[in-house]
């Protein structure tokens, strides 16, 4: 099933938004394919997700000015040979056409432009060196190749990158359209890999399966597909693994639209198809933090309560399953959610999977609001007061990570009050984490991704599908 394709209309509209808001004009570069050994063997292209966000369309090495009067697309003229070996390519005028802009003009045409301007142009730095470098010889002063949380404080850069902050953290119709579509094929995907899952079988089955499964419905990676035994390893993108029947399989995937928006989902389901009643357990008390935590997903309610609200629910599971020993309020305060989930509850989703991260902080976090250097709470990605339009993962855990037991500077403020007899009991579980993408409404928060079941029962019963 193919993603919408949004029409050239959205893509003006965010434009003016973006000229309405920004002070200077804007000079966003699209970015350039990064060679595997070799230059004319390189990666499959990925455009910068601000350049995506107003043009909707991979195109190598281009560029986009974005001013009060007009919007203009530069891109590279087609060179001999592209024709034999990438096929045809669209003409300047189609291209005007198909994308609704002022002009389509030869990317050598750039610097004469700039100079017509007469003003100080803005731009916001891309990972990619050799963008950066363009950029910088373009603008005349050092863009980086780095994230943009080091905009210099009062900077055209700096005012841009809030002007598309204010844009791109509420969803138009458009977005929230892709947004589902993601979360759907995201989750059929997730469907087949359940299926495929057996004793015997490797992770590398299995996340082949998911992979072909967003391939067939035209959908690229959203990230790197985590699908792996070892779910303690937060972000373990091997798959060498075997399974085994009393084996917890950890999937994190998720599919990108043609236009970039992403889907991110995790599931955890039992390689024999049936959890054990210690895995069952463990996974009702994240399944418990997860629901609580996606119902308040509310316009008005802060993020940072959002992941309080998951940190609670944890300990306190944990408490009636005698794993810690005490009051859950003053467990938490000595640090024990961090013990078993060592992360922030989710983060802002769009156009990239961890949205405008490129921007640091500025974006995850409201004017005045810090991470907090408590462990744990420290990796909380985002910190802003929930708005409709705002998409976010609710995406709490439970893992026994050795490095973190072991230690006395993450469980010794707890000390005896973490039963470790009773904890090892249940040496059957790894790592669970189970993800949705939820969308925040004027009303209920919408689950973008409630196509694949996290019922525990519901998931035996989809994996004997």
């Amino acid at each position: 099933m193919l993603s919408p394709r949004t029409p050239s209309s959205v893509f003006v509209a965010r434009r003016r938004a973006l000229a309405e808001r920004s002070p200077t004009p804007a000079l966003l570069a699209a970015g350039l394919p990064p060679a595997r050994q070799y230059r004319a063997n390189t990666y499959p292209f990925r455009a910068k997700s601000h350049f995506l966000y107003l043009v909707g369309e991979h195109i190598p090495g281009a560029a986009l000015l974005v001013t009060r009067d007009r919007q203009i697309l530069f891109v590279e003229p087609e060179a001999d040979g592209d024709a034999l070996w990438h096929g045809p390519r669209p003409s300047f005028e189609e291209l005007r056409a198909a994308h609704a802009v002022d002009e389509v003009r030869a990317l050598a045409d750039v610097d004469a432009v700039l100079r017509d301007l007469g003003a100080p142009v803005a731009t916001l730095p891309t990972e990619d060196a050799r963008s950066a470098a363009w950029l910088s010889a373009r603008l005349v002063r050092v863009i980086p190749a780095s994230s943009g949380d080091k905009l210099e404080a009062g900077s055209p850069d700096e005012a841009l990158a809030e002007a598309m902050i204010g844009l791109r953290l509420r969803h138009d119709e458009a977005a929230i359209e892709q947004l589902r579509a993601a979360g759907q094929a995201s989750a059929r995907a997730h469907l087949a890999g359940m299926r495929a899952t057996r004793p015997g079988g490797t992770e590398a089955e299995v996340a082949g399966v998911m992979i072909g499964s967003l391939r067939r419905e035209g959908f690229e990676d959203a990230y790197g597909p985590i699908v792996t035994i070892h779910g303690e390893v937060l972000h373990n993108e091997h798959h060498h693994g075997t399974l085994a029947a009393g084996d917890l399989l950890l999937a994190d995937v998720g599919g990108e639209t043609p236009e970039g928006f992403a889907g991110d989902i995790t599931r955890t389901w039992p390689v024999s198809g049936t959890f054990s009643p210690t895995q069952r357990a463990i996974y009702d008390v994240v399944l418990a933090a997860q629901r609580a935590a996606v119902a308040k997903v509310r316009p008005g309610v802060r993020y940072r309560e959002v992941h309080e609200t998951a940190k609670r629910i944890i300990v306190e599971g944990l408490c009636h399953l005698g794993i810690f020993r005490g009051e859950p309020s003053g467990l938490l305060e000595r640090g024990a959610a961090a013990i078993f989930f060592p992360h922030g509850i989710g983060h802002l989703i769009g156009l990239d999977v961890h949205d405008m991260e490129d921007l640091g902080d500025r974006a995850g976090y409201a004017p005045g609001r810090t991470r907090s250097k408590a462990f744990g709470d420290c990796y909380l990605r985002l910190d802003r007061d929930l708005e409709p339009g705002m998409a976010v993962t609710i995406e709490p855990g439970f893992y026994q990570v050795p490095a973190i037991l072991r230690d006395a500077r993450y469980v010794g403020a707890v000390g005896d009050d973490l039963r470790r007899d009773v904890l090892a009991r249940y040496a059957d579980v790894r790592g669970i984490r189970i993800e949705d993408d939820v969308l925040c409404t004027d009303g209920e928060p919408e689950v973008l991704t409630s196509l694949v079941p996290k019922d525990a029962s519901e998931v035996e019963a989809a994996m004997r599908s």
